[in-house]
């Protein structure tokens, strides 16, 4: 996805939707979906530079991984006010639904991942 393309936020969401269909069952999908927009949308958003998805699936879990190409520091936790709105509860989304994840520093960027337990993601 390219620079700050939040039309994309959608196409990477459908893309994983379906290939989680047959694999995993639909509150997994759609856990792993919102998981996806938060970590995807949080990447164009603050680095401005563009994202790259990679899906890896094994025979009881899913990893998501969302890499960016621009500070290598790891997301400050951000607690939002009653007045913000949606603004900043991402990882607050994946911190509470996610059954582990992390932060990944790259010689450019950092990988920001998540791992659902309980998707039967070679079926």
């Amino acid at each position: 996805m390219g620079h700050a393309d939040l039309s994309g936020v959608g196409e990477v969401r459908r893309a994983l939707r379906d290939f989680l269909r047959c694999r995993s069952e639909p509150e997994a999908a759609e856990v792993a979906e919102l998981l996806l927009s938060e970590v995807v949308t949080n990447a164009l958003i603050h680095t401005r530079h563009g994202a790259v998805v990679t899906v890896t699936a094994g025979p009881e879990k899913v990893r998501v991984e969302v890499r960016d190409f621009m500070s290598g520091a790891a997301p400050k936790p951000y607690v939002p006010n009653a007045d913000d709105g949606t603004h900043g509860r991402g990882l607050i989304l994946v911190r509470s639904l996610a059954d582990a994840w992390g932060v990944t520093a790259q010689m450019l960027g950092k990988v920001v991942w998540f791992e659902l337990n309980g998707v039967n993601a070679t079926a």
